[in-house]
């Protein structure tokens, strides 16, 4: 058991500095987005775990064997009143270090989910008297601006695209299909999921400077992969002036007295969105660069590499926690 805590806090401690700070400088990446964010979940994760394996497995050790073992003479303990002698002030520490810590992410990932729901619900009944429908495409609104704006407004069969009357008429047909089908396509892979979990991680761990890394990545991830999709049936240069065009928007609506920002759009920059300020004027400029400059994606061979890895970054932990003696 202490071999496993101490592997653990190793772990958590990688994972916590050195390895999202080479990511987030690493330029492979932009070439393959989809591979990219999955190692970034992988990364949080299993840093999570790993964090939290370590505490429990150390606190737990004058008890039991293993981690399952140690769980139940613990509950034994609790459920029967009976003495906790056997426990060092520092094994207490360690358990009710992990508890809380435990509880704080979960709270937090519950808080930003009320938080975020409660601020799309005001946007839509916003949208509803100020906004009109569209007949580029089903669930696309309009709403009366000069500056172009585009955002989405994730929630299932509530989704919503919303579009400004200066956008629509800056763009050229071709240049609003791209437009369309890059929100949709935020909706479609529930990128807005993503970044409510990333969201939740910077807020619960805001003194570690990583997941403010990982945000950020994750943001000019999303829309990389969703220019991806706009690619697919629209040429480069179609989307490059789009997103040009969109970026050069003001930074907020100017609809009543910011309205539209009270009911829930982060605003960043000269790019409003939705979804949790995504599109920040660092990120549309990755975005233009990697279509100005399009590199090779990965090969398939990379790419099964960076799954591998981020399946092993999950399983370890995992493995250290629940297979019994091994390294106990």
């Amino acid at each position: 058991m202490f071999w496993t805590s101490y592997l653990l806090a190793v772990l958590a401690l990688i994972l916590a500095w050195p390895v999202p700070v080479l990511l987030s400088r690493a330029q492979w990446p932009a070439r393959s987005p989809f591979t990219a964010m999955v190692l970034w979940q992988a990364i949080a994760l299993a840093g999570g775990l790993s964090m939290i394996g370590a505490m429990l497995v150390y606190g737990l050790e004058p008890i039991g064997d293993n981690l399952i073992a140690g769980l139940k003479r613990l509950a034994g303990m609790v459920l029967n009143n009976e003495p906790t002698t056997a426990l060092g002030f520092w094994h207490v520490f360690a358990l009710s270090a992990a508890a809380l810590l435990t509880a704080h992410l979960v709270f937090t990932l519950l808080l930003t989910y009320y938080k975020i729901e409660r601020q799309r619900r005001r946007h839509r009944e916003l949208l509803a008297l100020l906004a009109s429908p569209s007949d580029d495409g089903p669930r696309t609104v309009v709403i009366n601006h000069d500056s172009p704006v585009a955002y989405c407004l994730p929630g299932g069969a509530r989704s919503v695209t919303v579009l400004s009357d200066g956008l629509m008429a800056a763009l050229e047909p071709a240049e609003l299909r791209a437009v369309l089908i890059h929100e949709n396509a935020h909706l479609s892979q529930r990128h807005d999921l993503l970044l409510w979990a990333f969201a939740a991680w910077r807020q619960a761990l805001p003194w570690f400077p990583t997941t403010r890394l990982a945000q950020t990545a994750v943001n000019s991830l999303i829309e990389m992969l969703a220019d991806d999709v706009a690619l697919r049936s629209e040429s480069t240069g179609t989307l490059i002036k789009a997103i040009a065009i969109v970026a050069s928007g003001t930074s907020k609506p100017a609809i009543g007295t910011g309205a539209l920002s009270e009911g829930g759009v982060v605003v960043e920059g000269n790019q409003v969105s939705a979804m949790g300020g995504a599109d920040s004027p660092r990120t549309t400029a990755s975005r233009v660069s990697r279509l100005l400059s399009p590199q090779p994606e990965l090969t398939r061979g990379a790419r099964a590499t960076v799954l591998a890895a981020s399946a092993m970054l999950l399983a370890v932990p995992t493995a250290l926690l629940i297979v019994p003696g091994l390294f106990g």
